[in-house]
């Protein structure tokens, strides 16, 4: 039987309306761009599987939130069941930049006492020409909400999926240290069938061998 995945990570991509997160996530999940996009509508659903070191593959599920405030009482349900966030702003855009502590702030009081894991994304650096915004504004930030923070641009393809690895890595590495542990009713994070599958594999490699065993002492 193929395994599919070891664990499986549900992570939320957080923003104000027109930053790009639908477009970032087309581009890392399906591999393509569109200069046109339809405003997400409530919460739409992505996924995609990551390698993130020798025999362990995570699988992503991905949630695109609506940043229009009409939409906010459905996205925070969605909060809690998340292990990983994306709060994405708009590097043109300063009031989506402003904006992103809100965001921060209002996630965390929605899933206290437990913690999510964030990545700050600058998003549409393709339009350095026109940003409105510096790295060094952007890194501050990000320095005061204890996250990484990335610079992205979905049209060029720039940094997408390494924004995402990066996010994957360090939930597991949290996993790792116990930091992070699969609860009874929360989907943040699921084990696949990868201990299932290998203790039945060496159950049966056991009794194979108890088997031999026992037809030698006959």
């Amino acid at each position: 039987m193929d395994i599919l995945w070891q664990y499986q990570f549900r992570v939320i991509l957080l923003g104000d309306s027109t930053v790009g997160k639908s477009s970032l996530l087309k581009r890392f999940t399906d591999g393509y761009y569109s200069d046109v996009a339809d405003p997400t509508v409530g919460v739409d659903f992505y996924a995609r599987s990551l390698d993130i070191e020798p025999g362990v593959k995570i699988k992503l599920q991905l949630w695109d939130t609506a940043g229009q405030e009409r939409f906010r009482s459905i996205t925070t349900s969605y909060y809690r069941n998340s292990v990983g966030g994306l709060l994405v702003f708009d590097l043109t855009n300063r009031k989506t930049f402003d904006h992103v502590k809100e965001w921060h702030k209002e996630v965390s009081e929605h899933i206290f006492p437990h913690h999510m894991v964030f990545i700050l994304i600058g998003h549409k650096s393709d339009l350095n020409k026109v940003r409105k915004v510096s790295r060094d504004e952007a890194e501050q930030l990000a320095a005061e909400l204890g996250i990484r923070y990335v610079e992205t641009s979905a049209k060029c393809n720039s940094n997408v999926d390494r924004a995402f690895e990066l996010l994957t890595k360090d939930i597991y590495e949290l996993m790792k240290i116990g930091e992070i542990v699969t609860r009874d009713g929360w989907d943040g994070v699921k084990s696949g069938l990868t201990a299932k599958v290998l203790y039945q594999a060496e159950d049966e490699e056991e009794l194979a061998t108890a088997s031999a065993e026992k037809g030698c002492n006959c």
